[in-house]
């Protein structure tokens, strides 16, 4: 089975999310889309990082209606921070009748020679990029035979917007599935404020 990873820090998973990963599962030939909560990003500050357990859960909850879709929470138990090429090499030892098939945004693809061992991601693995409609980027590894570029509609809106528009008190509805605004909302996240 051909299997795409989104790897994220899911801080939360909104619905621009969910249309990359719906685009990937409609337009290309991947079977599923397995999206990888990373635990510490090594090119992120911790500083506004909801609990992994409880971004995973939110996740679980945004895509528990899709079948092609499936939450996967690998990274929580290898070494930290999380390097891709580490998780990807566990996958292949686990699941080695799949093929794996990485899923990143264009500002990545710009970084991508500074991820580590890149070389060996490249060699063992493709890499589907999702491009901003009608904004021609040019990274080094662009014309690489394992790297295709896809453009992909997407929404303007971060994790960090939604973070802030809760933290100024504004609505989150339709920015993130309906049952992941209801956890946050019942539960405090991101306000400062959690109930347990």
């Amino acid at each position: 089975m051909q299997i795409g990873l989104f790897f994220g820090s899911f801080n939360p998973v909104h619905t621009g999310h969910l249309i990359i990963a719906n685009y990937m599962a409609d337009y290309t030939q991947l079977d599923k889309i397995w999206f990888v909560v990373s635990p510490q990003n090594p090119f992120k500050s911790n500083d506004e990082l909801l609990d992994e357990k409880l971004r995973f859960e939110l996740l679980k909850l945004a895509i528990e209606n899709d079948s092609r879709f499936k939450a996967i929470d690998v990274e929580f138990h290898l070494e930290r921070p999380s390097y891709t090429v580490h998780t990807l090499e566990y996958l292949r030892s686990e699941f080695p009748e799949h093929t794996f098939t990485l899923i990143i945004g264009g500002d990545n693809l710009q970084s991508f020679h500074l991820w580590k061992s890149y070389q060996e991601i490249l060699e063992l693995h493709k890499v589907f990029v999702y491009a901003r409609t009608g904004i021609v980027e040019k990274p080094l590894l662009a014309n690489h035979p394992h790297i295709k570029l896809f453009e992909v509609p997407l929404l303007n809106i971060s994790s960090t917007y939604i973070r802030e528009s809760i933290q100024a008190h504004k609505s989150i509805r339709y920015l993130v599935p309906e049952p992941v605004r209801i956890e946050i909302e019942n539960k405090g996240y991101y306000s400062g404020i959690v109930n347990t």
